[in-house]
């Protein structure tokens, strides 16, 4: 047979052949969403015994945590209410700066007049509390006789023997007994809150030293592109929560120094004893006015009934003109929080911490609604 390549040309190349089909290529092919694929079977289970023992130490570890938190719950509770603090004294620290006070010394004026205002409380306190305490325990037998004058209550005086009960567990001595344990729990009473107070004090002045570096270490956490933004957010807090502190500091001044001197002028009995209770009391949101009002109208009632139906008006007079005239003058550079806020903050707070906990549930509700006002909301807007 003869080449057909005539002579001169190129070859022509061989034509290709079919390479034989392989056995898995001819096998029908399943679309790559048609399902997860199979286990590999020479993947062993896992061990059960490994497996429940790594759960048990994940169990394990996680009740020792709460059970840390829970051992250190007081310790983090003064933390707390030093950095509180700490924040309401800022103001006043700030203020000293712009008057040309160096921060060093701005904050020694400061943190030196908290522990006059601690050292005067403990003065102007304890020793009137002690003798008039006597007195009052004293003088129990006497107020049951102006209540057994009362026909009503000497009535249920004398079906139930109410009143004479009284007298004979007061005089007793088990009253004081129970109250503080004894005279060892009474101690350890009093040294727990001496340790208390110099704890809060430290980390206070602890805090207020290093409330700049605190917030730039705060910051720095946070990506730079978003950075300027939040601690122009985060100033914004720290100093509406410092406005609230300090605020409500200066306004419980307020009402112990006008019933001091109400009390004084009416010649009811432990008057700076009453003023103190008020003071404080009136520290706590929604009941705490009226807690401090009751206790001081109540001894006034043992004095005289009109003495004490005059510390019932007073008490709401004043605090019509404390939630209308005091308050939000001083709460000027506070955030205006709801009342519905301010009810379900506070009862919250107290459930979790109790009186601190209503304390320091406004506050943290002011930083909510600046969180809300001005991140959550524009963000709502441009979606």
């Amino acid at each position: 047979m003869s080449d057909p390549t005539p002579p001169g040309a190129a070859p022509l190349p061989d034509p290709p052949t079919a390479a034989a089909p392989h056995p898995a290529d001819s096998a029908p092919r399943l679309p790559a969403s048609a399902g997860a694929p199979r286990r590999d079977p020479r993947t062993p289970w896992p061990n059960p015994f490994v497996f429940g023992f790594v759960g048990a130490l994940g169990v394990l570890t996680a009740w020792l945590l709460v059970q840390a938190i829970a051992t250190a719950g007081s310790m983090l509770l003064l933390i707390i209410v030093s950095l509180f603090l700490a924040i309401g004294l800022n103001p006043a620290v700030e203020f000293l700066r712009a008057h040309s006070f160096s921060k060093p010394l701005a904050i020694t004026v400061v943190f030196l007049g908290v522990i006059l205002v601690f050292i005067g409380s403990g003065v102007a306190l304890v020793p009137p509390l002690t003798e008039q305490s006597g007195e009052f325990a004293q003088r129990i037998p006497g107020y049951v006789r102006q209540l057994q004058s009362n026909p009503t209550i000497r009535d249920l005086d004398e079906r139930f023997q109410l009143l004479q009960r009284v007298v004979e567990y007061v005089s007793s001595g088990a009253f004081g007994s129970q109250l503080f344990g004894g005279l060892l729990g009474f101690g350890q009473v009093v040294i727990g809150a001496i340790f208390n107070a110099l704890t809060v004090l430290v980390l206070t002045l602890y805090f207020l030293g290093s409330m700049a570096t605190m917030k730039e270490a705060g910051y720095r956490l946070v990506p730079r592109s978003r950075r300027e933004r939040t601690m122009l957010l985060g100033d914004a807090i720290i100093e509406k929560i410092g406005g609230y502190v300090a605020g409500n500091l200066i306004i419980s001044l307020i009402a112990g120094l006008t019933t001091f001197f109400f009390l004084m002028m009416l010649r009811v009995p432990y008057a700076l004893a009453l003023a103190m209770i008020v003071a404080v009391t009136d520290l706590i949101p929604l009941v705490g006015a009226f807690i401090g009002a009751v206790v001081a109208s109540a001894v006034g009632f043992f004095v005289s009934v009109p003495v004490g139906i005059g510390c019932v008006i007073f008490f709401i007079l004043y605090q019509q003109i404390e939630n209308y005239v005091i308050a939000p003058r001083i709460m000027l550079s506070s955030v205006d929080v709801p009342p519905v806020v301010t009810i379900v903050g506070a009862l919250i707070g107290g459930a979790l911490l109790g009186v601190i906990g209503a304390l320091l549930a406004i506050p943290l509700a002011a930083a909510l609604l600046i969180i809300i006002r001005e991140v959550v909301h524009p963000r709502q807007e441009r979606a």
